[in-house]
Formats: structure tokens, sequence, C-alpha cells
């Protein structure tokens, strides 16, 4: 059974393993922007990646202009890395508009399987621990599989801005 956890190095070649299967597009969630995938094949790389994800959810952690907090947590079933989560402590303006609290993506090998919208129901009393009532998330317009993955966890549409469908689901 999928369960989120917090980064771990144990998950290396998993990871790894993973991340090439998104043949270069942007992972939702995996705090894996401007990162050279080969940079993290040395396990020593990938050990300070997965520290630093973890001590992004300390407020006084330095981050680049325009990020807040965030907790990262990893969607795997026993050794096998499926995904990933990110729950944003806060929402400055581009979030606000188009990326919401929690971000979340699948490895394409294990899409369709219910592993983002039970990720996502996990991840709702976290993000409601960490003080956000109402979580905003957001999807691509043509995005079905995450539009059914938000409205399957109680995601209420408000609108559409900048081509993203922005969902607001009660945490608690």
């Amino acid at each position: 059974m999928a369960q989120l956890i917090t980064p771990s190095p144990s998950f290396h070649r998993s990871w790894l393993d993973a991340a090439t299967e998104f043949d270069g597009v942007h992972i939702d969630g995996a705090g894996a922007e401007n990162v050279e995938l080969a940079s993290l094949d040395s396990l020593p790389a990938f050990e300070a990646f997965t520290a630093a994800l973890v001590a992004d959810a300390l407020p006084d952690t330095p981050r680049k202009p325009g990020y807040v907090p965030c907790t990262y947590l990893w969607i795997v079933d026993g050794s096998t890395f499926l995904g990933s989560l990110a729950i944003r402590h806060e929402l400055n303006d581009f979030l606000l508009n188009e990326g919401g609290h929690i971000g979340y993506s699948v490895r394409p090998s294990a899409r369709r399987r219910g592993h983002a919208a039970k990720a996502l129901a996990d991840a709702l009393p976290l993000a409601a621990g960490i003080g956000i009532e109402r979580v905003l998330v957001t999807c691509d317009e043509d995005n079905a599989g995450s539009r059914a993955t938000i409205e399957k966890n109680g995601g209420v549409h408000e609108d559409s801005r900048n081509g993203k469908r922005r969902y607001w689901i009660d945490a608690n």
C-alpha cells in the first residue's frame, strides 16, 4: 500500500529511475527544479539533496527569492518510489494564481492506480497540522486525471487562471 514518507536516501536508485521516466518534463512536488539528474548519481549528492528537501520545511532555511517554506513528501510502496508531493506552507502571488498549496506527481509507470488521490487525501491532515485550513490545489486545464484526483478529495472549483484550474479543499 502506498504511503507518504519524508524524503530518504534509501530510495536513491528508485528515485532516479522514476525521474528518468519523466523524460525531462517538470516533476511537480519534487523540489528538483534546476537540478541535473546526473548530479544526483552519487549517493552523497543524493543524501545532500534529500537533506535539503527536509530542511526546506523550516522557516529559517535559506531559499531562492519567490520560494516559500515547503514540506516535501514522497509517495512510496515498499522500496519503490512512486511520486512526490509538496505542501507549500503559504501562498505568494504565483502560488495563489497557479501553483497552490499542494503539488504532486506520480511516475508515469505508476499512474491510474489511485496513488495521487490517496497521497492528496493523506496530505490534507498534514496541511491542517501546519495551519492551512483551506488548501488550494491547481491543475492544468487539460489534465483530466489530476482534475479527478482533486475532485475526489472534495475540491471545489473556484475559477481558472492562466490555464490552471483552481480548487479549494477544506483540510480539516
